[in-house]
């Protein structure tokens, strides 16, 4: 809103220093700071009140040191990061701007979901929360909605070499490398990035070449299936991470910094075509929405740290997991989560491990038997003794580590 607001003033009056709202990084920049006071100044009123409504968390006895003492501590504060996020974003980012509303969906989308389920859990006294395939519907809903906009939206589209000759074209660019030279356009397609491919680009309709001739139309099929299980997965796996205090906080602040980056280099075209990586029309906006994403998440570490004094609960770590990965899809560098989310992907891996194991030896055995202390991962470390602040923090170094190699694969070939 303040976006539209100043660039008004600014071609209607020439309002001094109101110029500066065109440039992205200094919305940016503002939507940082502006999501890290809402987050810690309403964080603590929102705390009180969630105290007086006694949402409070009912902890399971696993046996794990200091368990119980989190007994009653205030939960679905992921009402709070949800706030954090879109309330900067509507005020700093283009709303015109279709990349913009697809995360302003996804948060709002996940966010319901989560609150449902949190407050089934508080309020109904279901421990279960909301069915399982409910949410997974819900995820899949999401991720059509994301994967068709994407598809069919006529904005939405990337900048590729072309060669066809100039009589039948109107190229947006010409560049010239040696003594030839090519054409750049904006056009539609289901290409995405991903190291070591030949010029870090992965075409999704090639998974169905075997079908012959014409087997491009079926590419939205494939594309599809990508995105529903990118944004089960991650939301499930942030979910899963969300375990002990500040874990997934953190984790998060870290990948929305990546995913910053990584957002302003595909959606500006001199550093992409310095990078060799896609060139994004619009999508340097997206930047915007991650540094209030980024905010949020560290401002709500303020209360979430070690001792914490609020929970997310579903509300944030289902929202955070849908953000991360239709985030990741809109910039074309989903391929990397594995790289980036890779503390998600070893919490869902090390409970799928678990049961899997459990069942199978359970089976063959006669008696379920265990690869780790308890899942997911973090338990384990917990039942071997280690203090939770001192496994949140190495998770953290991990997640550092995990994001600069995510960064160093944009010059690998």
């Amino acid at each position: 809103m303040l976006y539209y607001l100043f660039t008004w003033l600014d071609k209607a009056y020439d309002f001094p220093g109101a110029g500066v709202f065109q440039y992205i990084s200094f919305r940016t920049a503002m939507s940082i700071i502006f999501s890290l006071l809402f987050t810690t100044i309403y964080g603590s009123r929102l705390i009180r009140f969630l105290r007086t409504q006694q949402v409070g968390e009912t902890v399971r006895n696993l046996g794990l040191e200091g368990q119980m003492q989190k007994q009653g501590t205030p939960t679905m504060g992921g009402v709070i990061i949800l706030l954090g996020i879109l309330v900067p974003t509507l005020l700093f980012a283009k709303l015109s701007n279709v990349y913009v509303v697809l995360m302003i969906v996804t948060t709002v989308w996940m966010g319901a979901i989560g609150f449902v389920d949190d407050y089934i859990k508080v309020f109904k006294r279901d421990k279960e929360g909301l069915a399982g395939r409910f949410k997974i519907l819900g995820q899949v809903v999401l991720a059509i909605i994301i994967g068709w906009t994407m598809y069919f939206h006529p904005n939405i589209v990337v900048r590729q070499q072309v060669t066809l000759p100039t009589t039948n074209t109107s190229p947006l660019e010409v560049h010239q490398k040696g003594n030839s030279y090519y054409f750049t356009q904006n056009l539609k397609s289901t290409r995405t990035n991903i190291p070591f491919f030949k010029n870090n680009e992965l075409d999704y309709a090639k998974f169905l070449s075997f079908l012959g001739e014409g087997y491009e139309k079926y590419a939205l099929v494939v594309f599809l299936a990508f995105v529903i299980l990118i944004v089960t997965a991650v939301s499930n796996g942030a979910n899963l991470t969300d375990g002990i205090d500040g874990l997934a906080t953190g984790t998060s602040a870290i990948i929305g910094l990546t995913l910053a980056i990584l957002a302003y280099v595909s959606g500006n075209t001199i550093t992409a075509d310095y990078l060799n990586i896609m060139y994004i029309p619009n999508s340097g906006e997206l930047v915007v929405f991650a540094g209030a994403f980024t905010g949020a998440c560290v401002g709500f570490l303020w209360y979430n740290s070690y001792p914490a004094q609020v929970f997310m609960g579903d509300t944030g770590s289902l929202a955070i997991g849908g953000i991360i990965a239709a985030f990741a899809i809109m910039i074309r560098k989903e391929l990397l989560i594995p790289i980036l989310c890779g503390v998600f992907l070893v919490e869902i891996l090390s409970v799928s491990l678990q049961v899997s194991y459990f069942k199978y030896t359970k089976r063959r055995f006669g008696e379920g038997r265990r690869i780790f202390l308890m899942s997911p991962l973090h338990h384990h470390y917990q039942k071997k003794g280690y203090h939770e602040a001192k496994i949140v923090t190495r998770f953290w170094i991990i997640g550092v580590i995990l994001a600069i190699l995510t960064i160093v694969t944009l010059k690998l070939r």
